[in-house]
């Protein structure tokens, strides 16, 4: 986990880095973040299409990875949800509803493609909906986890509470001045 998150803001401090040096600084699609890679493949013939290679592959490859990720994910939080049956362990005949939200939601993401809303545009909706949502789940999380009486011995200790209520009010701050920042 610790690799993947370091590789993570590598890219993203790479990608700004080079894309604000070659003055990109509002990407709107993926051939925008292509650009990014240019310069550092440039001393190679056909630089362009290289790095429009290397952008492709990449996204097919994270494409492949996180599908099944993101499907399974929404078929697992649905199947709890309705206390259905849920396990890629389990054959179709088993847990019927659980492929068939799977597969629901492989063709919503599928169609979302093709009726024209803008990915890079969706991709910062849902991080900005996800900021929003986190901060009545921090607090429940908060209340719930220093509660003795639900927790029993198990309830956070200071460090914890510490940590969790700076979160909070963190995450809090950034959702108010998101919403200042819109109107």
């Amino acid at each position: 986990m610790i690799f993947s998150e370091f590789t993570a803001w590598s890219i993203i401090v790479v990608a700004a880095t080079v894309l604000h040096n070659s003055g990109v600084t509002d990407i709107k699609s993926a051939s925008d973040a292509a650009r990014a890679i240019e310069p550092l493949v440039h001393t190679f013939p056909n630089a362009g299409f290289l790095a429009k290679l290397i952008f492709s592959t990449g996204i097919i490859g994270l494409g492949l990875l996180a599908i099944p990720v993101l499907s399974g994910s929404v078929g697992y939080a649905a199947c709890e949800a309705f206390n259905w049956k849920a396990g890629l362990n389990l054959k179709l005949k088993k847990a019927r509803s659980f492929y068939a939200v799977i597969c629901i939601a492989t063709l919503i993401g599928l169609l979302i493609n093709y009726i024209g809303i803008d990915p890079v545009k969706a991709l910062v909706y849902a991080a900005v909906l996800n900021g929003i949502a986190a901060v009545p789940l921090l607090f429940l999380i908060a209340r719930i986890s220093s509660n003795p009486k639900i927790m029993g011995e198990y309830n956070s200790k200071f460090i914890s509470k510490l940590m969790l209520w700076s979160s909070f009010a963190a995450m809090g701050a950034a959702a108010i001045a998101l919403c200042y920042t819109l109107y």
